[in-house]
């Protein structure tokens, strides 16, 4: 079973450790370099959790739920990794469905946003097969995706 688990001192190793499959690395960043990055961006306030299916950690996701200025888009999926030895096995998308519960139940939100980079091998035909759909033309190589929560089934893989 698939689940999330905030980021710990227990498990940050291992977290650090995830690895997606060559010729990602262009999309997403590794795990260390994201909770830098979410350190360094306060106004975001992250959430950083571990993907775990049964005890063994398999990926990452972080958010943005609540935001500190118009800097920052509200209720956003910053990274989703899935480490290369555990695709293709349901977990993206068992995650996502974990995230659409987690926003679901914040009063108010309507909406989930995220940014994918354009390429080879680019994660957008995962999103909008999800039910993501595109918001915009792509700006510096990347493309704005929003998912209407209030119509998304969830998929419930694994």
């Amino acid at each position: 079973m698939v689940t999330l688990r905030p980021l710990s001192e227990s498990d940050r190793r291992a977290a650090y450790s995830l690895r997606v499959a060559p010729g990602q690395e262009r999309f997403v960043s590794g795990v260390a370099e994201s909770v830098r990055e979410a350190a360094d961006h306060p106004g975001a306030h992250a959430l950083c959790w571990v993907v775990h299916d049964g005890d063994t950690p398999v990926g990452f996701v972080m958010v943005a739920d609540e935001v500190d200025g118009p800097d920052y888009l509200p209720h956003y999926l910053w990274k989703l990794l899935i480490d290369e030895r555990h695709q293709r096995k349901g977990h993206g998308t068992a995650v996502l469905d974990l995230v659409v519960a987690y926003f679901r139940g914040r009063p108010g939100v309507e909406t989930l946003t995220t940014k994918a980079r354009l390429g080879d091998g680019d994660p957008v035909a995962f999103y909008e097969r999800y039910g993501f759909e595109r918001a915009g033309e792509a700006v510096d190589g990347e493309v704005l995706l929003r998912l209407r929560l209030a119509s998304q089934p969830i998929h419930r893989v694994r």
